[in-house]
């Protein structure tokens, strides 16, 4: 299948997932008492747990009977694995191209179970303030995991900076690149080493997550992903957690204490710099769209 018939059927399916409320009290896949009712906390990853809204979060779900625990991962390619290990109960870090992406490359079946937010990615710069300021030849870093490296490649099209053979979707990468038509070079670094990277480099895309820690405020980046955009749908964030427990009550509960909770929405969009597009997706809705993801990762390979 080529790749621009594989993006069209991937956003067709996310196209119409409806924004509406998760809905609680489905069955719970295990036997016995709900995780967090034992006296064992419920261990959440993430990535930036000095986030003040997880402290927020971690008080509402108290207010609610459940303990949790935030475990803070320093970089993305940490978390899947501690999870489906056991490590962790559950994560909020990625959307869904990545999982879908984890899913095919380790084998794993871990499940979407409630959705968080849509948050722009960016493109900064130390020494341009402007992306018509960047010269011939310079040098762009971009995220080097596949997902937000084809999100970010997307962006620097969209801003001239490159030219991508296969037109850009959610599967280009950096062999996409037409480097004689293309304005700048591009070289791929581990997502958080990208802020670390703008003293040596052009301009760089960085994640949300890593330009907050990095000091960046995000009404600086030169430019930015449209989060309302129908092709910024496939990157909707969500909580996960192994095929399992995806009916846990426990942890569809604690979806709907984030999603519901007004302390925490508000953190959530002040630590974005109000860019996120806070969502609520079904989980029967983000399970359908990761399924059409992961086929369409497949039909490329």
């Amino acid at each position: 299948m080529k790749k621009t018939a594989t993006i069209k059927s991937v956003l067709a399916a996310l196209a119409v997932v409806p924004l509406v409320a998760l809905l609680a009290g489905c069955a719970g896949a295990s036997e016995g008492p709900a995780a967090g009712t034992d006296g064992d906390a419920i261990k959440i990853g993430v990535v930036g747990a000095s986030d003040p809204y997880w402290a927020v979060y971690t008080e509402a779900a108290a207010a609610e009977g459940i303990e949790i625990e935030i475990v803070d991962f320093a970089q993305y390619p940490q978390v899947n694995p501690a999870l489906a290990a056991g490590e962790i109960d559950i994560n909020q870090f990625q959307h869904i191209v990545y999982l879908a992406e984890y899913n095919e490359a380790s084998n794993e079946n871990l499940a979407p179970i409630g959705a968080t937010a849509i948050y722009p990615i960016g493109l900064y710069s130390t020494q341009y303030s402007s992306v018509d300021d960047i010269v011939k030849g310079d040098t762009v870093a971009v995220p080097d995991d596949d997902s937000n490296q084809a999100r970010a490649l997307v962006v620097l099209q969209s801003n001239g900076l490159i030219v991508l053979k296969d037109g850009g979707s959610i599967f280009s990468g950096l062999d996409d690149i037409d480097e004689e038509a293309s304005k700048v070079k591009v070289k791929a670094l581990e997502a958080s080493l990208t802020v670390a990277s703008l003293p040596d480099v052009a301009a760089a895309v960085i994640n949300n997550d890593f330009a907050e820690k990095g000091g960046l405020k995000f009404e600086d980046a030169i430019a930015t992903d449209d989060a309302t955009d129908p092709q910024a749908l496939p990157y909707i964030n969500i909580f996960v957690t192994r095929d399992e427990d995806k009916n846990n009550e426990t942890f569809l509960k604690l979806v709907e204490i984030y999603q519901n909770t007004q302390d925490v929405q508000d953190g959530v969009m002040a630590v974005s710099g109000d860019t996120a597009q806070m969502v609520t997706t079904s989980a029967a809705d983000l399970a359908e769209s990761l399924a059409t993801v992961q086929a369409d990762i497949k039909a490329t390979q």
